[in-house]
């Protein structure tokens, strides 16, 4: 439900090899977290009644896992809270086939207190949730880049920038898609704009020269290679490897 209606053309029968667990009979939480990385959306983590409230407000339907049975003998299962009335004190949730459910606050509260809150968005990357902290949601893009969904990570870095722009994680992250994309102008950008804003920053200035020393602008690689070996830290070994290799020579053209 929540990946079609992001825009991803997605069946049960198209997730079930993906998501569903013989040996458990159900779905665990990384499953569904993977696939949503694997399909080019970001998997962004929710918890808590009031994050949960301000994000259906805002559109965005939220995947929350629920134990309707008993502490003892639990009953796990998954829905989809798509809306709420504050007045008649009533929750809406999708499941499987069923039509639209309407359960008092008390009872989903009740029922999703069980699996201590776990929730989960399902956006576009273009999209941020209304709740978005910039930590964790920069973890969540990270998860695109592990999944390899690197134009999506692209985009998502980009709209991180515009939240919270000079973001030093997210204009690494954004040159480090690019690079693996090939598209090194757009990865020198990224990792240029990194290393004025944050001077003290060894990684941006490493991972510029590399980007520059690729693109055969040898001096200029090597003056961001020594400033980045200068700096030091826990890296330093790291950035002495690229000055090295760029002072044995020209990248091949």
């Amino acid at each position: 439900m929540v990946l079609s209606w992001s825009g991803f053309p997605a069946t049960p029968g198209d997730l079930v090899s993906k998501v569903y667990n013989p040996a458990r009979k159900g779905t665990l939480q990384p499953a569904l977290v993977g696939a949503t990385r694997r399909s080019g959306r970001i998997a962004y983590p929710l918890s808590g009644t009031l994050a949960l409230l301000q994000e259906v407000a805002a559109a965005h339907p939220a995947i929350v896992l629920l134990n309707l049975g008993l502490s003892w003998y639990p009953k796990w299962h998954y829905a989809v809270v798509t809306g709420y009335d504050l007045s008649d004190g009533v929750i809406e949730l999708h499941s499987g086939k069923k039509t639209p459910e309407f359960l008092p606050f008390r009872v989903f509260e009740n029922t999703w207190r069980r699996s201590k809150y776990w929730g989960l968005l399902v956006l576009r990357p273009c999209d941020l949730p209304a709740t978005a902290e910039e930590k964790p949601y920069l973890e969540a893009v990270l998860g695109l880049e592990k999944a390899r969904q690197w134009h999506g990570a692209v985009e998502a870095y980009q709209a991180a920038l515009g939240r919270w722009p000079g973001s030093l994680p997210a204009l690494m992250g954004l040159g480090n898609s690019y690079y693996a994309l090939g598209e090194l102008s757009g990865a020198e950008k990224a990792f240029r704009t990194a290393a004025s804003l944050h001077p003290d920053s060894g990684a941006a200035l490493n991972n510029l020269a590399q980007v520059l020393w690729e693109q055969g602008r040898l001096k200029e690689a090597l003056d961001a290679a020594r400033k980045a070996v200068s700096l030091g830290g826990p890296l330093a070994e790291t950035y002495q490897k690229t000055l090295n290799e760029i002072e044995s020579g020209n990248p091949s053209q």
